[in-house]
């Protein structure tokens, strides 16, 4: 019994060393302030790529955030390792997608990480991009109406 001892311990140090070199998940929480009121949802999707940023049904991932005070929380779990980048909109109505007016402008209110600038325009994937680890990533996102 106890010749077997170290060939056990040696085999479980092994196991612990080739898991910990294995890539977490990690989570995403985004915090979204200045919604105009609490009607409806807001809408958050996750975009893994440059191609089909902010395009509805390309989002890696979707998540829903109920509305209180102003502000929302999308969250989004298991999230590999990887350069990501967030869009989201106000759904007063409970929409399912941004509607938009004259000159694609947004009717309601939109936001992406980073708050980049959007006078002239929705951002790249490039200007919202942040990077996910193991660790928690939390997102402050200020709505734009």
């Amino acid at each position: 019994m106890l010749n077997r001892l170290p060939g056990r311990i040696s085999l479980a140090v092994l196991l612990a060393a080739g898991f910990s070199s294995v890539a977490l998940a990690g989570t995403v929480t985004v915090t979204v302030t200045g919604v105009r009121n609490n009607q409806g949802v807001v809408r958050c999707g996750l975009y893994s790529s440059p191609d089909g940023f902010r395009v509805p049904g390309k989002e890696t991932r979707q998540a829903i955030g109920q509305i209180s005070q102003g502000r929302s929380q999308c969250s989004f779990g298991d999230v590999p390792p990887g350069t990501y980048a967030v869009a989201l909109f106000h759904a007063e109505h409970n929409e399912t997608a941004l509607q938009t007016g004259l000159f694609g402008r947004p009717k309601q209110g939109v936001g992406f990480s980073n708050n980049p600038s959007i006078s002239f325009g929705p951002p790249s994937f490039k200007d919202a991009a942040f990077t996910v680890g193991s660790k928690p990533v939390n997102l402050q996102i200020q709505m734009k109406y």
